[in-house]
């Protein structure tokens, strides 16, 4: 969490971050990351840890959710470490931030590519480039098993 400090908002940066939601301990299912995600105006750290041991996720400008359409805004942004930071912005060619549904949760989008996507049970997941973010794959490879996740909220 250090390394992405200076890549928050600058009103984030001095926050309590707590855990609000962990595999390890809850166990792994999308309906219990999305009643443990905090306000809807609250911000969300979603870090993901594949079976490669690769790691990755999104900061996400609003809390994670189960929502009908797409949600979030430009403040959202994917990152990966390999090995180290890298974080992908915002290109402002599309609105797609954030969206969740019982059965995925995608982050980024366009022509009918997610830069980030995981399923129900939060075992698999997948990432490609994305219009959204023109980010790089996340994972080593563009579908992955999680090994752990991790959902952080302010305190």
């Amino acid at each position: 969490l250090p390394q992405l400090g200076p890549h928050l908002p600058p009103r984030l940066r001095e926050q309590p971050w707590h855990l609000q939601y962990s595999t390890r301990r809850d166990g792994f299912s999308l309906q219990t990351l999305y009643r443990s995600g905090g306000q809807p105006g609250s911000p969300a750290l979603l870090l993901i840890r594949d079976t490669e041991a690769q790691a990755f996720g999104v900061f996400s400008s609003s809390a994670i959710r189960c929502s009908s359409g797409f949600y979030g805004t430009g403040e959202t942004f994917l990152f990966s470490f390999s090995p180290e930071l890298k974080v992908f912005r915002w290109t402002g060619r599309n609105n797609f931030f954030v969206k969740g549904d019982v059965n995925l949760l995608m982050v980024g989008g366009g022509s009918g590519r997610f830069g980030l996507w995981l399923d129900r049970d939060l075992h698999r997941g997948g990432s490609h480039r994305c219009e959204t973010f023109d980010n790089e794959t996340l994972s080593p490879r563009e579908e992955f098993c999680i090994r752990d996740l991790e959902l952080w909220g302010l305190a």
